[in-house]
C-alpha cells in the first residue's frame, strides 16, 4: 500500500502543480490544459458521440465538446438559471438538458444553437432526467416530488404522479425495459413502470439521502450512492431479486455523488466508479466490492459527474477546477478491500490526462 499510496501522492501534487503551485516543470507537461468547457463549476457530463462529450454547468450553458482533440464544438444557451442534468439519446445528435430554471430543453447538434424542444410543467429545479430506450419518450423527476413522463415528439406530458417528500435526485431508464429507477432526498430508491406509471418496487437503502444510480447495461444491477459518510454511501441491488443488496462500497469520506458501471473489459472483472465531494475517484470490483484504484484530486472540490467514454477513459466534472479526462490502465499492484484482501485481477493506475 505504500507504493500505492506514494503514487497517488505524485497524482496529487501533479494536480496541484496545474494549479499554480510550484512541482517539476515535467510533471506538469503530463497534463494537457485545454480551453475550459464553462466559466465556474461542472454540474454534469455525458456521451454523446466516442469523441464527444456534453455538460452542464453554473453558468447556464450546455457544451459539446471534442475531449479527444481538446475543443469545444457547440455551446448552447437557453436557460436562465445553473444546468442540473444533461443526458443524450445514443445513436443520434439529441442532447437533453434540465435546469434550475424548471425547464428541460432538447437540442439537436445539427439544427443550430436553438433548442427544437421545451418541456415545462415542474415547480422547482429538476435533478432527474432519462430518455426511453426507443427515444419516444422521456422522464423527469423534480425536487417538486413529481414523476413525469413525456411524449418527446410534441413535448406534451402524458403520465404524472406525486408522492409526498420524493425529492427526486437522479432518474436512469433500465436498458432495453420499461422500467425507470429513481433516486431521492427521502432516502428511497424507486422502481417505475412508464406503462402504468405506478412505483412496481422500492428498495430499502440506508438512512442517507440517496444521490445517484445507473443501471448495468444487461439490466440486471442497480448501483446506487448516498450522502452516507465514515466509508459508507454506495450499494449494489439486484434488479430481478426485489430489495436484494449485493454488496456496499466502503471507502469514501464524503457524500458519493456519482456512482457508474464501466464497460466490460477483455479479462478485467466487472467495475463500477465511484466520485465524491471528498474530491476522489474510486474503482471497485463489482461483485466483492474491493477497491481497485483512487485518485484524489486536491483542490478540486466535489466530484459530481462522471462518466466512462470507453474501457481506458472517464470523464469527470467538478465544482472548482471544470472537466477532467482521465485514464484507467490495469496495473500490478494488489489493492486492498474493506475485506482486507487483495483483488484477484490486480489493481487500476488512475491519472489525469487533459482538463477542459
Amino acid at each position: 500500500m505504500g507504493k500505492l499510496q506514494s503514487k497517488f501522492r505524485k497524482r496529487s501534487d501533479l494536480y496541484r502543480a496545474s494549479q499554480g503551485e510550484k512541482a517539476d516543470n515535467i510533471l506538469d507537461s503530463q497534463v494537457e490544459q485545454y480551453e475550459p468547457a464553462h466559466r465556474g463549476s461542472v454540474n454534469t457530463v455525458t456521451n454523446l458521440s466516442p469523441d464527444l462529450c456534453v455538460s452542464g454547468g453554473s453558468d447556464q450553458a450546455v457544451v459539446v465538446y471534442d475531449w479527444k482533440k481538446g475543443r469545444m464544438c457547440q455551446s448552447f444557451q437557453g436557460h436562465n438559471r445553473e444546468v442540473t442534468k444533461v443526458v443524450c439519446y445514443p445513436g443520434s445528435t439529441w442532447i437533453f438538458s434540465a435546469s434550475r430554471d424548471k425547464t428541460v430543453l432538447m437540442w439537436d447538434l445539427n439544427q443550430g444553437d436553438e433548442h427544437i424542444q421545451e418541456f415545462c410543467g415542474h415547480e422547482l429545479v429538476v435533478n432527474g432526467l432519462a430518455v426511453s430506450p426507443d427515444g419516444r419518450k422521456l422522464c423527469t423527476g423534480s425536487r417538486d416530488n413529481w414523476m413525469c413522463l413525456w411524449d418527446i415528439e410534441s413535448a406534451k406530458c402524458e403520465q404524472r404522479h406525486n408522492i409526498s417528500r420524493n425529492l427526486v435526485t437522479h432518474v436512469c431508464w433500465v436498458p432495453a425495459s420499461s422500467s425507470v429507477v429513481q433516486t431521492s432526498e427521502d432516502k428511497t430508491i424507486r422502481v417505475w413502470d412508464s406503462r402504468t406509471w405506478q412505483v412496481t418496487n422500492t428498495f430499502p437503502a440506508k438512512q442517507y439521502i440517496q444521490t445517484h444510480c445507473d443501471v448495468s447495461p444487461n439490466g440486471n444491477y442497480l448501483v446506487s450512492s448516498s450522502n452516507g459518510f465514515g466509508g459508507q454511501g454506495c450499494e449494489l441491488w439486484d434488479l430481478r431479486q426485489p430489495g436484494c443488496k449485493v454488496v456496499e462500497y466502503r471507502g469514501h469520506l464524503q457524500t458519493v455523488a456519482c456512482c457508474v458501471f464501466l464497460p466490460p473489459s477483455p479479462g478485467v472483472s466487472a467495475c463500477v466508479a465511484t466520485s465524491s465531494h471528498d474530491s476522489s475517484i474510486k474503482i471497485w470490483d463489482q461483485n466483492t466490492a474491493v477497491c481497485l484504484g483512487t485518485l484524489s484530486l486536491d483542490g478540486a472540490g466535489p466530484l459530481v459527474s462522471l462518466v466512462p467514454s470507453d474501457s481506458t477513459s472517464l470523464l469527470c466534472a467538478s465544482f472548482n477546477c471544470g472537466l477532467h479526462h482521465l485514464q484507467v490502465e490495469q496495473g500490478p499492484l494488489q489493492a486492498q478491500g474493506s475485506g482486507g484482501a487483495g483483488a484477484p485481477g490486480g489493481s487500476f493506475d488512475i491519472r489525469v490526462v487533459a482538463r477542459f
